[in-house]
Parts: structure tokens; sequence; C-alpha cells
């Protein structure tokens, strides 16, 4: 039954997409970016690849496994002709420290979209044997709310599908679910979102050391960020909480105020002690790197910032990505 509904699900895609998309055609789905690194290739084009099938009623694993093929193939095209040309230094506000080459979002995603067009046709063909039923359901229910604010400034990601999207084969049940609280603007949030699992997947010590992992991963998102931030004046931040579930492990990792909760039995389990500026121990670690705090309706850092850890250029230099798991 599940290939039979994949089957159909591709010929539907096909009659929209019977050929590749011409060069200068606009694209059916809109990149998140103008430009961006080779880094954030990974993330930029899975976010686009799965936003894409979602539109069109692909199931999550399905486009999980077709989004997963599309990159690997990606991998293998010449993506030079793509670099963007070196922009004087006058005309960025800061500098950003890693000097990476940077590469033209449109074009690279237009040939992304014809790699995931190219499989969904060789698929439907002869559709391979991959396993498109779950070994285990977890429920998962989804609200968001925007509440006063002119513009919704976060972001959730809920991925049961992690081995599959980033094509590993071990013997180890993974699901992954995070929720980004943004302040100052969306691009904080959404780019964690976009890239905090990204990242997460490619290190060595996933299955054996989740905990360094997520710090790993964590730090390594927010220097990237702040990099994307220079390059393109960004002010925005953003407070998060992400989960790991690997077979019966549960690792929580969160960096801020943002939250998660276990109930066990109709009993909350508290599984973590958020980052707050009335933390003594925070208090303390921002007063010893020259901050202070104060109590303006809330405890603000400096007087501004109601979180004492975030990801982003919005954050002083006395808060910090280190986070607990």
């Amino acid at each position: 039954m599940e290939q039979e509904e994949a089957l159909c699900f591709l010929k539907a895609f096909l009659e929209e997409f019977p050929a590749a998309l011409e060069e200068g055609a606009s694209l059916p789905v809109s990149p998140l970016s103008r430009k961006f690194t080779m880094e954030e290739l990974h993330g930029e084009s899975l976010e686009l690849g799965l936003r894409l099938l979602a539109n069109r009623g692909a199931s999550l694993r399905l486009a999980a496994l077709l989004c997963q093929a599309a990159y690997s193939q990606l991998l293998q095209t010449d993506l030079l002709p793509f670099q963007c040309p070196e922009e004087p230094e006058g005309d960025q506000e800061e500098k950003a420290d890693d000097k990476a080459v940077l590469f033209q979002s449109e074009a690279v995603q237009r040939t992304f979209l014809n790699k995931l067009i190219d499989v969904a046709l060789a698929w439907h063909r002869n559709f391979p044997k991959v396993a498109l039923c779950p070994s285990r359901n977890l429920q998962c229910s989804i609200h968001a709310i925007k509440n006063t604010r002119r513009k919704m400034e976060d972001k959730h990601l809920a991925l049961a599908e992690f081995n599959q999207l980033f094509g590993i084969q071990d013997d180890v049940d993974r699901a992954y679910y995070a929720v980004f609280d943004g302040h100052g603007g969306v691009d904080a949030a959404t780019y964690a979102s976009t890239h905090l699992h990204v990242v997460l997947s490619k290190q060595e010590m996933l299955q054996s050391d989740a905990t360094t992992a997520f710090k790993t991963a964590f730090k390594r998102t927010d220097d990237m960020f702040r990099n994307k931030a220079k390059r393109e004046r960004l002010r925005s931040g953003s407070t998060g909480v992400a989960v790991l579930i690997q077979d019966q492990e549960l690792t929580v990792a969160w960096l801020g105020d943002s939250q998660a909760i276990l109930v066990r039995d109709g009993h909350v389990v508290r599984l973590m002690d958020p980052h707050k500026p009335e933390r003594e121990d925070e208090k303390q670690r921002i007063e010893d790197l020259g901050g202070c705090i104060t109590f303006m309706g809330c405890w603000r850092v400096n007087g501004t910032y109601a979180v004492s850890r975030a990801i982003g250029k919005s954050v002083p230099t006395h808060k910090t990505t280190e986070m607990y798991s």
C-alpha cells in the first residue's frame, strides 16, 4: 500500500514537472537565502526540497528519502559556475570571520530541484527497495501562534525521519524535534531550524555521546549564523530547545529559556533548568564577563535582553551559545 501511494505521488509530481527546470525560469518555491556557503548548502537544499514536496502532499518519509537521494546527486555536480564574484570589502558592513566562498542560491537550487525531478523519474520507473513504513510510530501534534506580535518570529521542526533524511544506515531509530524562539526578527530562528539538525547529523559521536554532539552542533550553528549576520547585516537572535530520540534514549539540549517537559503517567518530570538572567549562576557569569542584570519589567541583561543565552548577532559578547544537554 505504501509503495502504491508513493508511486501515485510520483506520477502526479512528474505530471507537474515533466522536464528539468529551464535556466532563468522561476523556481516553484523560493529559497531561504540569496547566497549561501558550501557548509550551508546541505540545510538550504533539504529545507527547499522538503517544503516543495510537503506542499504537494508527499509523505514525510518519502520526501526525506527523495531529498537525500537528490542531495547526494547534487554533490557530484560541479558548482563552481554558480560561485558568486567576490565583493569589495567596502560593500559589507562587517567582514565575516570565515571568508567563505558564496554561491548563488537560485542557480544552485534549480540544479538541486532538477536532481529531485531526476530521482522522482527514476523511482517512478523502478521503485527502489526502501523502507516506507516507520519501525515505530511516534505521535506528534503541532500548534503555533504569534500572539500579539506583528510577525511570527518562532520556528519549529518535527523530524521523525532523521535517518532517512541523512542517509544514516545503522540499527538505531532516531527522531528529532526542536522549537526556536526568535527575537528581533525571524532570521536566527529560521537559520537554526534549517541547519542545527544538519550539523548534528554530521557529528561522529552522535550515537555514543549525543550530549557532546549537541554542544558542538549548537556552537557551530551559531558561528555559521554570526558569519551570515555579518555578511547580510542581520540583527536577530533565537533561543532554542531540541530533542533527539535514539531508540530508548532521550537527549534534550537547550539554549536560553526555551523549554521542554516530559509527562510520565500523568506527572511532569523536570528535564531542564532554562537559562534566565535571574538564575544566580547566570547572573554571576554575566557579571564576570562585564555585563549587568537589572529588573525592568523582568530581569534583563544590560537592561535590554530578557534571555541570557541565544544564537545570533543580537546577542552581546557576554551571552554565549554554551548549552546544556
